[in-house]
């Protein structure tokens, strides 16, 4: 047994007959077989969940057609690789496969670049992916690809691999391993034959052999992974710590935590356009008026980013994050939303006041709807004061202006106009 690699690669199937799950497309008669056993596999997108075995079964299908086979990351190329790509199939003798993991992860332009080698059939493109294609892959090539949904192993699936994983381990360990229960194993992959796997390794690893066995239990691998949490799911680790500390960072106006955090989850490979959309939920939540700006240059960031994706897309989240952290901060706007929310449940549908009430027909006029409604632009300064609330709820106060240079000059203006109505 290799040890210098992990298990989950030691255990990789080279064909279909060792491949685990998936049987309502690779089963018997099933279509992608068919599709396989015939030679003329069309371009395809894999859509299925983390680790239940989209890479290999691309690694399989370029196998058993004998095909050249390319891969590509979708963090790290470029356009210009992917003309790499192609000019290296035409040169290529017999069929030329292309894999790309998490291509939704490719922008607008590098997908582009593909469409030509795929439609004229110069490669033949695996694509494979965890989130729905139809919104994430452009139309043009999605239309050119036929699409399988790869599902969650089963509880059987797992434990065929849990079999295979102890018989390989106690090879490399040179002791018995029992195991007594897999509950806690099922439940920590989550259907993710790698999670499964690296659970697997790092639990037999933790234990030492008493009278040459090893033994397993639920118990003993809740602790263990427990212990080791990190190790065995940076991803997750990635997705709730480092998410939670980059976006605290920029909340704490602290620009150079928030690009350390920023290039730990790029580094990891994050999805940019994840990182783009919190950075928008930041800018309207934890800056608001204090800068209206912000919002719109991370609404600018997620547009940018998702138009040129990875290597260049850094650089657009690095502005966006620095910009963010470095604005004056005000979560007036979102508490005046919640606040507001919290007196419509607690009053429910309070009537609008007759004067601001829409009245398209004669009839309405008649019953008073808009009567002593007055149009601001006919006042002096644009302002009219009159009732806007339920009369229930009126002098309500929801928007508290925030302690900063914009709002302040907002309150100022407020109190202004409104005198003592909302004690501005």
């Amino acid at each position: 047994m290799d040890i210098s690699k992990p298990l989950a690669e030691l255990l990789r199937p080279g064909n279909l007959a060792e491949y685990v799950g998936q049987e309502h497309l690779v089963g018997e008669g099933c279509i992608l077989k068919l599709a396989i056993d015939s030679g003329n596999l069309p371009s395809v997108i894999f859509w299925g969940p983390p680790g239940v075995g989209k890479t290999t079964l691309a690694h399989i299908i370029s196998q058993k057609l004998s095909a050249s086979f390319f891969t590509l990351s979708a963090i790290n190329s470029g356009v210009k690789d992917i003309r790499e790509v192609i000019e290296k199939a035409k040169s290529a003798e017999g069929k030329s496969i292309l894999f790309i993991d998490e291509i939704h992860r490719f922008s607008k332009s590098q997908q582009d670049s593909l469409l030509g080698a795929v439609e004229k059939g110069i490669i033949t493109l695996i694509g494979a992916t965890t989130e729905n294609p139809s919104f994430e892959v452009i139309s043009p090539l999605l239309s050119r690809c036929q699409v399988y949904i790869l599902k969650h192993l089963s509880a059987d699936d797992l434990r065929k691999l849990i079999k295979k994983a102890l018989e390989k381990m106690e090879i490399s360990s040179g002791a018995k391993i029992k195991l007594h229960e897999d509950e806690a194993l099922l439940r920590i992959s989550g259907g993710d034959a790698r999670k499964l796997l690296n659970a697997i390794e790092i639990i037999v690893s933790a234990i030492k052999p008493v009278d040459g066995i090893i033994n397993i239990d639920n118990a003993i691998s809740g602790r263990i992974i427990q212990q080791n949490l990190s190790i065995y799911d940076k991803k997750g680790e990635m997705h709730y710590d480092v998410i939670s500390a980059f976006i605290k960072s920029m909340r704490g106006s602290d620009p150079n935590a928030a690009v350390y955090w920023l290039a730990r989850m790029i580094d990891a490979g994050e999805d940019p356009l994840f990182i783009a959309r919190r950075m928008l939920i930041l800018a309207a939540e934890d800056i608001g008026i204090a800068n209206p700006n912000a919002l719109l240059l991370a609404n600018a960031c997620f547009e940018a980013v998702h138009k040129i994706g990875y290597p260049e897309g850094r650089i657009v989240l690095s502005e966006c994050a620095v910009y963010l952290a470095t604005s004056p901060k005000s979560n007036a706007s979102y508490l005046a939303i919640d606040k507001a929310l919290e007196m419509v449940r607690m009053k429910g549908n309070l009537p609008v006041p007759l004067a601001i009430r829409n009245a398209p027909t004669g009839l309405m006029k008649d019953i008073g709807y808009g009567e002593g409604y007055k149009y601001a632009h006919d006042f002096e300064n644009n302002f009219a004061e009159m009732e806007f609330l339920p009369s229930d709820i009126s002098g309500s106060v929801f928007y508290n202006p925030g302690k900063n240079t914009r709002e302040n000059e907002i309150r100022n203006h407020l109190k202004n106009i409104w005198k003592n109505k909302y004690k501005y």
